[in-house]
């Protein structure tokens, strides 16, 4: 037991140097610095402390428990739907995950030593915690996830309403893009973020075509996907974009008319289950009361 606690403590020491080591050690990219310097919008990974230190220590740790390039594939995917479009966010995930595998155990077993555990106990409840370090980050993630891509949905009525106002005005796709990112800056962050983010690909010398693929893949809401691909066909067909967004505008808003007439129907549902667990036998306790004190009364005789 004594040298399970000193490994993990152990373990969790050098962690932690190795993660300030590499926190401060470690010099920023010369090509992250240069695009840092020219445009602020090209620095797309994010630089605070805590993601820089998780970064690097993550290195050292996935050269020892190496990740398959198809879990890595899958992971920057949910990562980028989450919203984190470093390519080290994946190295970061991992090394938050690994060092919560390792600290949460150590931590349950040092308490369960300080409280005088049986072994067998002490075990359990590590295994326990060895479990919640491995599954509570991938549900942080999933939550991330799914607050991230309703968001953008509830802001894409809103972006081609505008979008509409725009073509129709006279400006062009690239145009009433760069005009639509501007006016969601303060409404719909994310949005406005994915916007940007066509428009400097754009900028940058990529298609039109290529830039709207990419933010269909970076969301991954359906709505988006529909939205690119019907860009996609009246751009390469020549048709009128402004009806097209039109008619699309359209449908998503009876859509999302449709999702909130689902919804209300299921909290209608959804209010049997306290009703029936609280308030039901409340009401009987209180009709059924008097009756049984009045035979308790009888008996009692």
């Amino acid at each position: 037991m004594i040298l399970l606690i000193v490994l993990f403590t152990f373990g969790c020491i050098a962690l932690g140097v190795m993660s300030l080591y590499w926190s401060v050690a470690r010099p920023t990219g010369v090509v992250a610095a240069q695009l840092e310097s020219v445009d602020p919008s090209l620095a797309l990974i994010e630089n605070s402390t805590l993601t820089t230190m998780t970064t690097r220590a993550a290195e050292p740790l996935n050269r020892i428990v190496p990740i398959s390039a198809v879990e890595a594939a899958k992971l920057q995917k949910q990562l980028l739907h989450a919203g984190y479009a470093s390519p080290d966010a994946a190295m970061a995930f991992r090394a938050i995950q690994l060092l919560l595998i390792v600290a949460l155990p150590s931590f349950v077993m040092s308490i369960c030593f300080v409280l005088d555990r049986p072994l067998q106990g002490s075990l359990m409840w590590g295994m326990v915690a060895v479990g919640i370090g491995f599954y509570v980050p991938r549900l942080v993630l999933r939550s991330k996830i799914t607050r991230r891509q309703q968001r953008i949905t509830w802001g894409l009525a809103d972006a081609l309403d505008l979008m509409v106002i725009a073509v129709e005005a006279g400006l062009g796709l690239n145009a009433a893009l760069n005009r639509v990112g501007e006016e969601l800056k303060d409404v719909h962050p994310d949005m406005h973020h994915e916007i940007d983010l066509v428009n400097l690909e754009i900028r940058l010398g990529r298609s039109r075509e290529e830039a709207l693929r990419n933010l269909a893949e970076r969301t991954g809401v359906d709505d988006i996907r529909s939205f690119v691909a019907l860009l996609i066909q009246a751009d390469r067909f020549g048709s009128s974009i402004g009806k097209a967004v039109r008619v699309f505008a359209d449908s998503l808003r009876t859509k999302r008319r449709q999702r909130a007439e689902q919804a209300s129907a299921k909290a209608a549902l959804m209010l049997l289950i306290p009703l029936t667990g609280f308030l039901f036998p409340v009401i009987i306790a209180v009709i059924l009361a008097p009756s049984i004190l009045n035979l308790i009364d009888l008996f009692s005789k």
